[in-house]
């Protein structure tokens, strides 16, 4: 008999139910600061979340805003729908990225480094799937979710303080997480290597989870080691956009796509909704760096990642993150 307790079936922390469903049927703040002559990056962003907030930048006044988009036909699909619905041409720009393939973000990041200027990246691209699959000799989401999201935040760190300079700005960068980071139960935990124990497909089912947590573990680290660097400062914080009707669950396997169907139909937000977490931390300010937002403000991550516990599982995970990423990268952490 399948368990379709919520407190089991999830791994719900006790305290986790009120606070999520408080913030569920909060309306959040339409956005409606000034993007003006800016250039912002959102991966992710031919459906759903990334979609509604390049909507807002453009509506905004943004003068380039670029769609990052594992399928350029979908992107430019999406890029339509925006000229439209806002009435403003010659504005986004469709750039095809992978992030199931450290080359195509090597590729993209070098592509950025080229533009006139950038004042904020938004990424927002991510995947859940049920069943195990490899990219770049990984786990897949842990690929994209993780390896591949600070891998383009590294390379892109560079162009963000130069541009901090050269046009008197704080650049923002902005991590995509979720609320799901308090279920993960994360057993790697315990492994002697993190990254190695999550080559494996027996905890599948809580992958998505502990991606979402590793975001949050890292930007813990990296917006203070940004900080003590010295380097021209570029905001660096991350989000929870809440639960949305978007197409994320979409390859789930039964009962969590049943239960998702239902949890959508009847608390779920709108990908609109949604989306206004990324613009509000697209432009927020100081006092977001290195920390978590929710509901467009800053609130504390799980118990568990401020635990004891928690904060050595993040430092072992940065440490072994940025090993990771030297290996794909030679040299690219000092760009921290």
């Amino acid at each position: 008999m399948v368990n379709l307790n919520p407190f089991t079936y999830f791994h719900l922390p006790a305290d986790f139910l009120g606070s999520f469903l408080a913030s569920q049927f909060t309306t959040l703040p339409y956005p409606d600061a000034d993007f003006k002559g800016q250039t912002i990056i959102v991966t992710g962003a031919n459906v759903g979340l990334g979609l509604e907030a390049a909507r807002h930048f453009v509506r905004l006044g943004a003068s380039k805003v670029i769609l990052g988009c594992r399928n350029k036909e979908k992107g430019d699909g999406a890029k339509r729908v925006i000229e439209v619905t806002t009435g403003r041409m010659n504005v986004v720009e469709v750039w095809q990225v992978d992030l199931s393939s450290y080359e195509s973000v090597r590729h993209f990041c070098d592509r950025a480094s080229k533009l006139e200027r950038l004042d904020a990246v938004v990424e927002n691209a991510g995947i859940a799937t049920p069943t195990y699959e490899e990219a770049e000799g990984m786990e897949s989401t842990i690929t994209v979710n993780v390896i591949s999201t600070f891998l383009m935040a590294l390379l892109l760190l560079p162009k963000l303080r130069s541009d901090a300079l050269k046009y008197n700005i704080t650049p923002r960068l902005t991590i995509v997480a979720s609320d799901a980071h308090e279920q993960a139960s994360f057993r790697e935990q315990f492994a002697p290597v993190i990254f190695t124990a999550l080559k494996s497909s027996k905890y599948q089912s809580d992958r998505y989870n502990v991606s979402k947590l590793l975001e949050i573990l890292t930007v813990r680290e990296l917006g203070p080691a940004m900080t003590s660097s010295g380097k021209p400062k570029v905001i660096l914080n991350t989000l929870t956009p809440g639960f949305c009707r978007s197409e994320l669950m979409r390859h789930a396997a039964f009962p969590l796509n049943l239960l998702g169907w239902i949890g959508k139909l009847l608390i779920g937000r709108s990908t609109e909704m949604g989306s206004r977490t990324l613009v509000a931390a697209a432009c927020a300010g100081e006092d977001t760096h290195g920390s978590y937002m929710t509901d467009c403000k800053v609130k504390d991550p799980s118990k568990w990642v401020r635990s004891e516990k928690g904060k050595e599982a993040q430092k072992r995970t940065y440490k072994e993150l940025l090993g990771v990423l030297e290996e794909i990268e030679p040299g690219v952490t000092k760009n921290i």
